[in-house]
């Protein structure tokens, strides 16, 4: 399967978690991806949680529950290991949609709500730093061919 050059910034969708045109940030020195939720926790063998990210009004604060989630500990980039919860979702990038599993994070201060690490990355991905949005805007150009005009 030949690599896809993606950018060190993009915008996805998660279909399984109805979101679209999510920012995420390429980092090749993370091992896993995880996305910002807060208010994580378990009950009733359910975990429950809310996505944050601001410059998305209709999904900030929206709450998930997952019933398959794995616990998880995970190297911060301080050096600290942190337990964390791992959930399998999917993800689209260049029209083609992908497994990915994603750890839940407070990622209050970071500037993207989702990173995506090389354990994604690999084998399907080479990184180009130069570019951003390389498949965000394959989505618009499809968009716009996709018109019918009248």
């Amino acid at each position: 399967m030949d690599k896809i050059v993606i950018g060190r910034f993009d915008k996805a969708d998660f279909p399984s978690l109805q979101l679209n045109d999510i920012a995420i940030k390429i980092d090749t020195g993370a091992y896993t991806s995880s996305i910002h939720c807060d208010n994580i926790f378990e009950k009733d063998d359910e975990l429950h949680c809310t996505f944050l990210d601001e410059e998305h009004p209709l999904y900030n604060g929206k709450l998930f529950v997952f019933r398959d989630y794995d616990i998880v500990f995970v190297r911060s980039s301080n050096g600290q290991i942190q337990k964390r919860y791992q959930v399998q979702s999917k993800i689209v990038l260049f029209g083609k949609v992908f497994k990915i599993s994603l750890s839940l994070s407070d990622r209050q201060e970071m500037r993207f709500p989702v990173l995506i690490g090389r354990k994604f990355l690999t084998k399907k991905f080479v990184v180009d730093t130069e570019l951003i949005d390389v498949s965000f805007n394959l989505k618009l150009n499809e968009d716009k061919n996709s018109i019918t005009k009248p």
